[in-house]
């Protein structure tokens, strides 16, 4: 089992929820398919795509970007087509529009 966190710009969340629901890993062609898909608002310092991402953070001291933090659990065999679902859902054109990352998970139980 793995799971996948993804950090990306608040203009971005709507459509990458929707890829990866649309995405055949999630249930498109499996249906039964059951995911753990979590999304926070966190502030970052991705590069503002405009002047209303702007915020200053009178906690942290500097300008920050309010983006989101999408942790998401899903089986190994799964992991490459959600993943390529949610980076081209996050594509802003800039160099760098957030971040992906892959863990192993050691045990996940559903709470029944």
């Amino acid at each position: 089992m793995k799971e996948i966190k993804a950090y990306v710009h608040r203009s971005r969340i709507a459509d990458v929820i929707a890829a990866l629901k649309d995405s055949p890993a999630w249930g498109g062609e499996r249906g039964n398919r059951r995911h753990n898909l979590a999304a926070y608002v966190v502030k970052g310092s991705l590069v503002a795509l405009d002047s209303d991402e702007r915020h200053y953070s009178m906690d942290l001291g500097e300008e920050v970007v309010n983006e989101y933090k999408l942790e998401l659990l899903c089986e190994d065999d799964e992991v490459d087509a959600l993943v390529e679902a949610l980076l081209a859902a996050a594509h802003t054109g800039q160099a760098v529009a957030g971040w992906v990352t892959v863990s192993d998970l050691v045990r996940a139980v559903p709470i029944h």
